[in-house]
């Protein structure tokens, strides 16, 4: 069968592109997507390897590569125009909806949704609830739209899944002046986590705990289904230590950074996102395949591997504590599916869970963020 004339017998399928944006990277996906089917045509991914430079590879379903190519691109979301390419010279068929992974919606665009003008303005507004992830997720829409002007375009929110927090997780602890503005636990990572939830189908367990892993990480507890506490907060930036963002801190340190040290808001979101988690605490990388390499000989390298194993190792506890109890622990994210060495020091201390005498589960499951866009943006589009 040649990959440009997929075999459907749904007429109600359509080819749908998903589009995961990172700051400095894009993922994506072609899917041929029904009701009760979902096949994958074609992925890739664009990333910054050098200043002016992106690489874009793409692969077809088995696995076989398709495009390498490095060019001088402004940022990897001008490579829209490559993947429109790729689906002219494989014969793939014309795109009908294009879904995008929208970090945050901030508190008026709480669930996935066809966007219109206005979904565009709240999208908007959402920047400085995400300044890191927000802006760059705009960019990519505007080319997406340019470049693919017939398809509809939908939003698949990461806050969406866990709309279901009850108050007394969803409430932060400062005056409501501020909580009617918006700011308040949205939690994040909800993609990955109804992929997740999707993957155990009916067999899913009463009592769940997810704990997504990879540059960015996150623990979630999720109750019959449904997301009742998660560690991540108003921002991707809290909760667990992290590849170069701190997680939860003192807001005493933050204080006294402005009081004695001068800082401002931008100055902050360097500190707290790029220059600390792992990477502060070693001083050598945030990648954990660095550290382990560099953990024999640099104590720093080391204590960093520990400290944010500790940190999901605790949240993996206070989830279970919200749940009364654990059936089934789920490790995914780059670092969830790949470390065995990780997964093995966040579970030692937590026997009294049952996690390793056998009364509750553990799993290492794929987090199919681009596949769960791509079956939302079929509900919503057909």
């Amino acid at each position: 069968m040649a990959l440009g004339s997929p075999e459907v017998n749904d007429d109600s399928c359509l080819p749908v592109l998903a589009l995961n944006a990172g700051s400095s990277s894009l993922k994506f996906g072609l899917y041929l997507v029904g009701m009760h089917t979902s096949r994958m045509l074609v992925s890739g991914e664009a990333e910054t390897v050098a200043e002016g430079r992106v690489a874009f590879v793409a692969n077809d379903a088995e696995g076989k590569r398709l495009v390498t190519d490095t060019e001088l691109l402004s940022t990897p979301f001008a490579a829209i125009d490559h993947i429109a390419r790729l689906l002219v010279t494989e014969r793939l068929p014309t795109i009908a909806a294009v879904g995008h992974r929208i970090v945050h919606g901030g508190p008026l665009c709480r669930h996935h949704t066809v966007i219109d003008s206005t979904v565009l303005q709240h999208l908007s507004d959402a920047k400085a609830f995400a300044p890191l992830h927000v802006p760059p997720a705009l960019s990519l829409l505007q080319f997406a739209q340019q470049q693919f002007p017939d398809a509809q375009q939908v939003a698949c929110l990461d806050t969406a899944f866990h709309t279901t927090m009850p108050d007394i997780a969803r409430t932060l602890p400062i005056p409501k002046e501020f909580r009617v503005r918006g700011i308040e636990r949205y939690g994040f990572h909800g993609l990955s986590c109804e992929s997740i939830v999707r993957q155990f189908g009916k067999d899913v367990p009463k009592r769940l705990i997810i704990a997504h892993l990879g540059h960015g990480a996150s623990v979630t507890a999720v109750a019959n289904g449904q997301s009742i506490d998660t560690s991540m907060g108003l921002t991707p930036s809290g909760g667990v230590i992290m590849s170069t963002r701190c997680g939860d801190i003192d807001p005493g340190v933050l204080a006294f950074l402005v009081r004695e040290c001068g800082y401002n808001a931008e100055k902050f979101e360097a500190l707290i996102d790029h220059r600390s988690g792992m990477m502060g605490i070693s001083g050598v990388s945030g990648d954990m395949r660095k550290l382990r390499s560099a953990a024999a000989a640099n104590p720093d390298a080391a204590l960093a591997i520990a400290m944010f194993c500790y940190s999901v190792r605790k949240q993996i506890a206070a989830m279970a504590a919200a749940l009364g109890g654990v059936d089934a622990l789920v490790f995914t994210g780059g670092i969830g599916e790949n470390d065995a060495a990780t997964r093995t020091s966040i579970c030692e201390g937590l026997e009294w869970l049952g996690l390793i005498a056998g009364r509750a589960s553990v799993h290492v499951m794929p987090a199919h963020e681009d596949e769960q866009i791509a079956l939302h943006t079929w509900h919503l589009t057909h």
